[in-house]
């Protein structure tokens, strides 16, 4: 009987243990272990440069890594941040790796596509779907209207298959739709900058250079002379260049 009731008295002894240290482990240590409760905001990273990343993502506790895949974007500079795992807000511990896309240092090549003979709008749209900026349009005497006419990059002319780099601004010379008809040039002496660019092109002509230089007989910043002169018979499209008075 007396064996029998210190079997008991140590099968207790060993469940009140089991049990302590079965709350210990799970209300104490488990949570110490694995931070329990402690969790952090991953913040949000789109645009800041790379060293701007790693020095919010150090201060709020977090590692990072740096993806071996870059992409590109003309909005932003080189190596700013363009993608992150986990995104922002996401709840995350301490200690968490910040997955980070950056910015590539240098536009990818692209092959420029055939743009000349086709219509002005269409063009816009292939420019923009490969990643390419429309730059200047330049009218120019041609039968057929808005119709390309010729592909420029930095003021080259460039054929299909020229690689440029993305986000290259492409100028398109375009046709007015009036072919070869003669018009007359008029007076610009006299006018307001503003004005002779206004008078120009309302008469279907180009804005040619503008000249700078002192002149005593006419005021300030007006136009004090003009090529092709006033009354000259030219193509429409074509430039009219003019000289104002400035000191």
């Amino acid at each position: 009987m007396h064996s029998i009731k210190k079997i008991l008295l140590h099968l207790s002894l060993v469940l009140g243990l089991s049990v302590l240290f079965g709350f210990l482990f799970l209300k104490v240590y488990l949570p110490v272990y694995t931070n329990h409760g402690e969790t952090v905001s991953v913040p949000d990273l789109s645009g800041y440069t790379y060293q701007e990343a790693v020095d919010l993502l150090e201060s709020t506790g977090l590692q990072y890594e740096v993806s071996l895949d870059s992409l590109y974007s003309t909005e932003l500079p080189a190596l700013a941040v363009l993608k992150q795992i986990p995104k922002s807000s996401s709840q995350v511990k301490s200690g968490r790796k910040v997955y980070l896309t950056l910015n590539s240092r240098n536009a990818p090549m692209m092959k420029m596509p055939n743009l000349v003979n086709g219509l002005l709008r269409n063009a816009q749209e292939i420019l923009v779907n490969m990643g390419l900026e429309r730059g200047e349009i330049i009218y120019v005497p041609d039968i057929g209207i808005n119709v390309v006419l010729e592909q420029r990059y930095r003021g080259v002319s460039v054929p299909e298959g020229f690689e440029v780099p993305k986000g290259a601004k492409i100028d398109l010379v375009v046709g007015d739709g009036m072919g070869n008809q003669f018009l007359q040039v008029p007076n610009l002496i006299g006018l307001d900058e503003d004005e002779a660019e206004f008078l120009i092109l309302g008469s279907g002509l180009r804005v040619g250079s503008k000249n700078y230089a002192q002149n005593d007989s006419i005021p300030l910043g007006k136009v004090f002379m003009q090529i092709p002169g006033s009354g000259s018979q030219v193509k429409t499209g074509e430039p009219v260049e003019f000289w104002i008075s400035r000191n």
